[in-house]
C-alpha cells in the first residue's frame, strides 16, 4: 500500500497488492510486452498482429496435411477461432485446406509457396526476438524457465 493520503504519481509509488505475488499477473503482462515487441519485428508481414498465426504458419510448414483440430489443441483455441484464423490465412494465401483422402470429413492444411517463403523468414525472426528480449536473464535461468514454462503447457495441452 503507499503511504495514506499520498497518490501515486509515478509507478515508483504503486503497490501491486497482491499482485505482487501472483505468476499469472507477471505471465499477463511478459505475454503483452513480448507480443509487442514480436510485432514491431514482423510489422508489414502476413503473421503480425494477433495471436495463433506463426504458430500455426510453422506447424503446418513442419507438418504438411496437419489437420486444424491439432493445431488449436496445440495454441488453444476453440473451433470457431481456429476456423476464423485458417480463413485469414488462407485468403492472405499463407495456407491452403483440402479434404483427406483417407477420412471426407476431415480437412488437411498445407502451406503454400508463398506460405513457406514466410514460414522460412520468420523463423529466424522468432528465434533472434526471443534471445534479444530475454538477453537480461541469464542463459542457465532461462533454460530453468523453459523447462517450467514447456512442461506446464504439456500438461495444459494433454502432451505426456
Amino acid at each position: 500500500m503507499s503511504d495514506a493520503g499520498q497518490k501515486p504519481t509515478s509507478i515508483e509509488h504503486v503497490d501491486l497488492d497482491v499482485l505482487e505475488d501472483t505468476l499469472s499477473f507477471y505471465i499477463r503482462t511478459m505475454n503483452i510486452a513480448v507480443s509487442r515487441d514480436l510485432d514491431e519485428r514482423l510489422d508489414g508481414l502476413d503473421v503480425a498482429r494477433g495471436t495463433g498465426k506463426i504458430t500455426t504458419l510453422l506447424l503446418v510448414d513442419s507438418h504438411p496435411g496437419i489437420r486444424p483440430s491439432v493445431i488449436a489443441q496445440l495454441i488453444m483455441k476453440d473451433r470457431s477461432a481456429m476456423g476464423r484464423l485458417i480463413e485469414q490465412m488462407i485468403d492472405h494465401d499463407l495456407l491452403v485446406r483440402q479434404t483427406s483422402a483417407s477420412e471426407r470429413r476431415a480437412h488437411e492444411l498445407f502451406v503454400t509457396t508463398k506460405g513457406a517463403e514466410l514460414a522460412a523468414k520468420i523463423r529466424p525472426i522468432v528465434t533472434k526476438q526471443s534471445k534479444d528480449f530475454f538477453s537480461f536473464i541469464a542463459e542457465e535461468e532461462q533454460a530453468q524457465v523453459m523447462d517450467i514454462l514447456r512442461r506446464a503447457y504439456r500438461k495444459m495441452i494433454g502432451m505426456k
